[in-house]
C-alpha cells in the first residue's frame, strides 16, 4: 500500500492556551489604535439638540350660528334685546327647569382667538355655555381662566373689581334670588348648587363636575337638603364656573340651579377667608419685591443674615447714627439691582409727555416749549412793548407844550 501524507494535527492544548489563534482579525479591527489617549484625541461628533415647538390650535366651532328662540311668555313685553318678557316674575319656573342645550368641553374647544393678542381681554360668555360659533374669529378668550398662571408669573387672570371675567358691570348689592353676574361690595368665590341627586357618592361627583373649571379649595354638601357648596381659589374661576354649569346635569341628569352663596356665619368660616385674603395680599407683596428684600424681612432662606449686616453698614449711608428707613433702603436696593433711572422718572414724572410719534420729550424740548404759546411771538411782543413805550414819551412831550388861548366854540345849546 502507497504512503499517503497527512497535515500535522494541531495540539488542543496549545490552542486553547493561545485564544487569539482562533480570531479573525479584520481591515476595520487592525487599523483601531490600541492606545487610549489617541483615541481619545479623535474629534467628537456634534450633535445639536433641535427643540419640537407644539403649535396651538385654534378655537373650536361649538356650534353653527347663533339660535335664538323666543322663550315662554312670562311678562307683558318682549325685548328683543336680551331675549325676555318684561313686566313679569324675575324667576320663570320653566327655564329654570329647563336643562342648557350646550356645555363646554375645555378639552377640545379651547384654543387661541383674536383676543389672545389683545391685553386685557375678557372671556366669552358664550363659549363657557358652549353655544360659541365664532371659534377662532372670537374677539373674546377661549380658555379657562388662570389656565396660565405659571407662564405668567403666578399673578393669573386679573380684571377690575366692577365687572366680572366676561367684561359684565357688577352690582352694589346682590339680587334677591343670589343669581346674576354678582356684586364687587364683596369677592365671593363659593357657589350654591341645589337640585342636586344625593347618593353616597354625591361629594365626589360635584367634585368631579366642578374642579373641570378650576381649581377647588373646598366642597362641601349637604345630603339632607340636596344642595352643595363649592370654593374655587380665584374668583375669576368660580364666575366662569358659574355660567358653565348652569341648567347643566350632573350623573343622573338632573338640572342644577347655581347661585352665588350667602354669607357664612360660621366664626370658622369667616376667620378662613380672611386668612386667604391675607394670604393673597401678603403674595401679592412678596411678587412685587425683591427676593432678596424679602428674605431678610422674612428672616428665611441664605444669605438673609449678611443681608442684615450689610444693611446695617450701608444703610447710613455714611452719616453717623442715621438709619435708613425701609422705603429709602427698597429704593436704593432697587436702583442697585438695575433700576438707576427709575428715581429720576418718578421725580420728573409730571415733566414727561409724548409727542405726536409718541416718542418721549427730552428735557431741551421742554425748555424751548415754556415760550408763551399766544398768537404773537415773543419778537412782536418785545417789539410793541418798544413801540408802546415810544409813543407814550411822545404824546407826554406833546402835553408839556403850553396850550393857545380857549376861543368861543359852537354849541348846540339855544342859551347862546
Amino acid at each position: 500500500m502507497a504512503d499517503v501524507d497527512t497535515p500535522p494535527v494541531q495540539d488542543a492544548t496549545a490552542t486553547d492556551q493561545n485564544p487569539l489563534a482562533n480570531m479573525e482579525v479584520t481591515d476595520a479591527q487592525a487599523l483601531v489604535p490600541t492606545n487610549p489617549d489617541a483615541a481619545a484625541l479623535e474629534p467628537k461628533k456634534k450633535t445639536k439638540k433641535i427643540m419640537v415647538k407644539k403649535k396651538r390650535r385654534p378655537a373650536r366651532v361649538q356650534q353653527e350660528g347663533f339660535q335664538s328662540e323666543r322663550p315662554a311668555q312670562t311678562g307683558t313685553i318682549f325685548n328683543i334685546w336680551y331675549n325676555k318678557w318684561s313686566g313679569g316674575d324675575r324667576e320663570d319656573a320653566y327655564s329654570s327647569k329647563q336643562q342648557a342645550k350646550g356645555r363646554c368641553n375645555v378639552a377640545l374647544d379651547s384654543g387661541y382667538t383674536q383676543a389672545d393678542s389683545i391685553a386685557g381681554s375678557y372671556f366669552c360668555l358664550f363659549f363657557a355655555r358652549g353655544l360659541c360659533p365664532k371659534g377662532q374669529d372670537c374677539e373674546y378668550l377661549h380658555r379657562l381662566p388662570n389656565s396660565r398662571v405659571e407662564k405668567e408669573g403666578g399673578l393669573g387672570d386679573i380684571f377690575p373689581s366692577n365687572v366680572d371675567c366676561f367684561g359684565r358691570d357688577k352690582f352694589s348689592d346682590y339680587r334677591d334670588d343670589m343669581g346674576g353676574v354678582g356684586s364687587f361690595m364683596r369677592v365671593n368665590r363659593t357657589l350654591y348648587v341645589g337640585r342636586i341627586h344625593t347618593s353616597d357618592d354625591i361629594e365626589e361627583v360635584v367634585a368631579r363636575h366642578f374642579q373641570e373649571w378650576g381649581q377647588i379649595e373646598r366642597v362641601r354638601v349637604l345630603p339632607a337638603r340636596g344642595v352643595a357648596f363649592v370654593t374655587y381659589v380665584h374668583l375669576a374661576n368660580a364666575e366662569f364656573a358659574k355660567e358653565a354649569m348652569a341648567h347643566q346635569p350632573l350623573d343622573n341628569n338632573e338640572t342644577l340651579n347655581v347661585r352665588w352663596a350667602t354669607v357664612d356665619p360660621n366664626p370658622q368660616a369667616q376667620k378662613r377667608e380672611v386668612r386667604k385674603i391675607e394670604e393673597q395680599a401678603a403674595d401679592a407683596i412678596r411678587r412685587a419685591l425683591p427676593a432678596e428684600y424679602v428674605a431678610e424681612i422674612e428672616g428665611r432662606g441664605e444669605g438673609w443674615e449678611e443681608a442684615r449686616k450689610r444693611r446695617k453698614v450701608e444703610g447710613t449711608f455714611g452719616l453717623a447714627g442715621y438709619e435708613a428707613s425701609d422705603e429709602v433702603w427698597y429704593a436704593s436696593e432697587k436702583a442697585r439691582l438695575g433700576a438707576p433711572q427709575e428715581a429720576y422718572l418718578l421725580e420728573a414724572g409730571d415733566l414727561q409727555d409724548e409727542d405726536e410719534e409718541g416718542a418721549p420729550l427730552r428735557i431741551e424740548d421742554m425748555k424751548r416749549q415754556e415760550a408763551p404759546s399766544g398768537i404773537l411771538g415773543g419778537s412782536t411782543l418785545s417789539a410793541l412793548k418798544g413801540f408802546t413805550a415810544g409813543s407814550g414819551g411822545a404824546a407826554s412831550k406833546a402835553a408839556d407844550k403850553p396850550a393857545g388861548p380857549l376861543v368861543g366854540y359852537g354849541s348846540d345849546d339855544d342859551s347862546d
